[in-house]
Parts: structure tokens; C-alpha cells; sequence
């Protein structure tokens, strides 16, 4: 993680939770979405990569026990700090490119609970990565026979109410899902891509204030100044007016992997 990107999270940290306090039925939306994609079953070796504060981990952690703890992977260590106290969450500090890889650069090997998983999520994550072919590559390799794979990511093209510098960032440093899905086919995975959205419906004063926090990680690349203007670019528009609430779509790209199954599972039953 680049110096910049670690003080955003370690910043974000504290307030994270709170961003989405009220906002529970998209965390419900957001987990159900999850869960009915990666299947998951009882005692499954799970994997969260970009986990943060566990937001999103609830549901995941009914499938999880201190045997076999949800995995839960991201780089700083603030955000990791944030983790509820669970022994069916499993904290690891380390970016996705060290996960795949099971090392930390000169620093020797990572040390993994297992060396293959059932599952693997990465939401909003892929974004970061330096190498996105070379990254789930090496993910994919850590699936099990059977794995899955599961990026939840924004397509490049946002409808959220931001000033235009930001939206037109957004667009230009983030994936197409349909790069991400054939980066996963090259991988050796069976993919397919699906999408959903959420309606948001949020006071406009709280959007506006979430703005100026640099609550996405693409508004901690502008300077202050630039984040001023955008801010009166926005409260300009007739779109954001005073007092009122914002409606807008946030549409989301699914994109699963799974690993072929072992030999034996694919041979037919002696008759």
C-alpha cells in the first residue's frame, strides 16, 4: 500500500463505521448479495481480502467457527484494528499481493492459517491493485479444489453525485468488470459476471459531508483546495440542493471465479 493510500485508511478508520450507520438495509442488501454468490457452507477456509473494520462480515461469520475463522486481510493495520472481537475472525495485516504469494517481500514468509481456501472476497478492493492479471493469479492458485472467488467492484462509470474531476478519476483508474473476468479466466477459473444495485436515498447535507471527509478513496487524491472547489461545483448544482434528500442507483458488478474440482469429484460413480 502506497503512503498516500495507508494515511487515507488510518484517517478513514475511526469514522468508517459510522459512514454506514445509517445505512443498515444496504448492509443487508450488501451481504445477502455476497453470501448467495460464494455459496458458502460450514467450516469453509474463508478468506476476506481488503476485509477493513469487518464491515460486511456479519453473515459471513455464520458459516465460519474458531476452527476454521474468516480470514480477514488488508493492509493497515488502523482499519484491522476496528475488527469486532470474534475468535471466528482471524486478523492479517498484508496487502493482496502478499496473500497470494504467502511472503512479505524481505521481511520472510507470511504466515497463512491453511494454504488453500474454500472461499475468497474481495470488495472494492481491486482497484488498488498495482498488477490486477498478476494479483488474481496468484489468488487463484490459493483456491481450493472447488474455490470460489468473489470481487465485488463498481463498474468505471459512477451515477453518484460528485463534481465531475472526481467522477471523471474514478473512471479513469478504475477496472471494467469484464477486464477483472478475463483476468480470472487466464487464471485457469470458471467465471461469469452479474450485476445488482441499491437505491440510495441520502440527506444531502450528510452526502455533502461525507464528500468533504474524502470518504472514497479517490477524493484523498485531491488537494484541499481542489476538494473546496468541488464541493462548491456540487452545492451549485441543481442536483445537490440544500436541504433535500439524493436519490441515486449504486449498481455494482459481481464478478465470480471457481477453480475446477478435484480429479476424483469429476469421475463418474462405478456402476
Amino acid at each position: 500500500m502506497d503512503a498516500d493510500l495507508e494515511r487515507h485508511y488510518s484517517r478513514l478508520a475511526s469514522a468508517y463505521d459510522s459512514t454506514w450507520a445509517g445505512r443498515p438495509e444496504y448492509l443487508d442488501w450488501m451481504e445477502r448479495q455476497i453470501v448467495s454468490r460464494l455459496r458458502l457452507r460450514r467450516g469453509e477456509r474463508t478468506a476476506d481480502i481488503g476485509a477493513g473494520t469487518g464491515l460486511f462480515l456479519r453473515r459471513l461469520l455464520e458459516y465460519a467457527d474458531e476452527e476454521t475463522p474468516v480470514v480477514c486481510v488488508d493492509p493497515s493495520q488502523p482499519m484491522l484494528d476496528r475488527l469486532p472481537h470474534d475468535p471466528r475472525l482471524l486478523p492479517l495485516r498484508a496487502t493482496a499481493e502478499e496473500f497470494a504469494e504467502g511472503a512479505r517481500g524481505p521481511g520472510g514468509p507470511l504466515e497463512l492459517p491453511c494454504p488453500e481456501f474454500d472461499a475468497v472476497l474481495i470488495k472494492e478492493a481491486v482497484h488498488h491493485f498495482p498488477d490486477l492479471p498478476s494479483t488474481l493469479s496468484g489468488l487463484a492458485r490459493r483456491l481450493a479444489p472447488g474455490g470460489r472467488i468473489l470481487i465485488v467492484t463498481l463498474p468505471p462509470k459512477l451515477e453518484y453525485p460528485l463534481f465531475r474531476a472526481a467522477l471523471d478519476r474514478f473512471a479513469a483508474h478504475q477496472p471494467e468488470p469484464e477486464h477483472i473476468e478475463a483476468a480470472l479466466r487466464r487464471a485457469g477459473l470458471g467465471t461469469r459476471t452479474t450485476y445488482a444495485q441499491f437505491p440510495v436515498a441520502v440527506e444531502r447535507d450528510h452526502w455533502m459531508r461525507l464528500v468533504a471527509g474524502r470518504w472514497m478513496s479517490v477524493l484523498s487524491t485531491f488537494s484541499d483546495a481542489e476538494l473546496a472547489d468541488g464541493l462548491e461545483e456540487m452545492a451549485g448544482s441543481a442536483a445537490v440542493r440544500p436541504g433535500g434528500v439524493l436519490h441515486f442507483p449504486d449498481r455494482f458488478a459481481f464478478v465470480e471465479g471457481r477453480a475446477a474440482p478435484a480429479a476424483d469429484a469429476e469421475a463418474p460413480a462405478a456402476g
